[in-house]
């Protein structure tokens, strides 16, 4: 057994630890140990080593948590571990996949794995999930590959993968680039690496980011009142290509004005911003602006993003340095 890989298996709750409460709708009851005793094999091509992060409904997840995590993760590479598996709820599960994998230094595999049933539920996806999860931490072609998700026998990017679906079990995909690969039976099989490998170092993160979301007729009220409040950046899920209606594109420019980190992105399902339009409001005039443009990321991966990048003291320049170079 000495010479099969060591896997830190570290469950944080979620719907794979959930069970139904009496009628009362299902909450986090699982421990590491009761899950994994619905998963047999695991020893088979593993050596995996438990460790109870808590019980944390997807929501009740945050940022402060998501970074005490990628300190655990990072002591665990250090430790000399071959792979992490992290269980998780997916309703966050893509933001703490994310900032681990923005953080992760090591070339050890970290692999995220949720569940969309729980336990009480008829064909409960957790432990068919959490096997393949530890055989991807456990392969010897996944070293380098940074943070990936697992889940319904599909292997994701933690940049590009979003959950798409509120219960669906393939809901977590990756719209632009499609998946990294697949788990066939027991074979691993990789169509692709990662489009990149991204990392910040800082050992702190700023929590005064802000995300609004831009809808039509939508005014600048918003903007002013984070402004006022004191946020460092506020990031914008502008429509489309990048455009915001003149009223938020006039607050937008006067945060800036101001001093503050504007970031643009889409709330689109996929695709970047860009300055393709000139009227007013349009993504051309916002990036005259003095707004940063966050090409290819959801609103809530860049507010992520910018709170490390703040944390570690980076200035809006370099952080528009760091996305071009880091850009597909």
């Amino acid at each position: 057994m000495a010479h099969l890989p060591r896997l830190k298996l570290i469950f944080t709750g979620g719907t794979i630890s959930m069970l139904d409460d009496g009628g009362r709708g299902a909450v986090p009851k699982l421990a590491g140990a009761d899950i994994l005793r619905d998963v047999p094999g695991l020893e088979d091509f593993c050596q995996p080593k438990v460790h109870d992060f808590g019980q944390l409904p997807g929501p009740h997840m945050t940022p402060a948590r998501m970074f005490e995590l990628a300190r655990l993760v990072d002591k665990t590479c250090c430790d000399g571990f071959d792979g992490v598996v992290i269980t998780h709820g997916t309703d966050t599960l893509e933001e703490s996949a994310f900032l681990v994998d923005l953080l992760h230094r090591h070339e050890q595999p970290v692999v995220f794995v949720g569940a969309m049933r729980t336990s009480s539920m008829l064909s409960w996806d957790g432990p068919i999930n959490l096997f393949q999860a530890c055989r991807v931490a456990a392969h010897p072609k996944c070293r380098g590959k940074g943070v990936m998700v697992v889940m319904n026998s599909t292997i994701n990017a933690a940049w590009e993968v979003t959950k798409t679906y509120t219960e669906a079990l393939d809901t977590f995909q990756s719209p632009d680039t499609g998946p990294l690969g697949i788990i066939d039976g027991g074979e691993v099989l990789f169509y692709r690496g990662p489009v990149s490998y991204r990392r910040i170092e800082t050992a702190r993160l700023e929590h005064d980011v802000a995300l609004v979301i831009a809808a039509a007729g939508m005014d600048g009220r918003m903007i002013d009142y984070l402004v006022e409040r004191g946020e460092k950046a506020i990031v914008i899920e502008a429509l489309g290509r990048g455009n915001l209606p003149p009223a938020m594109a006039r607050s937008a420019a006067a945060a800036v004005e101001r001093g503050l980190l504007v970031a643009l992105t889409t709330r689109c399902w996929g695709g970047r911003v860009s300055g393709t339009y000139g009227y007013d409001g349009g993504g051309a005039r916002l990036k005259e602006a003095g707004l940063l443009f966050a090409p290819g990321l959801p609103g809530h991966k860049v507010r992520l993003l910018l709170m490390a990048a703040l944390g570690a003291g980076m200035n809006k320049e370099e952080i528009s340095t760091w996305l071009a170079r880091h850009e597909p």
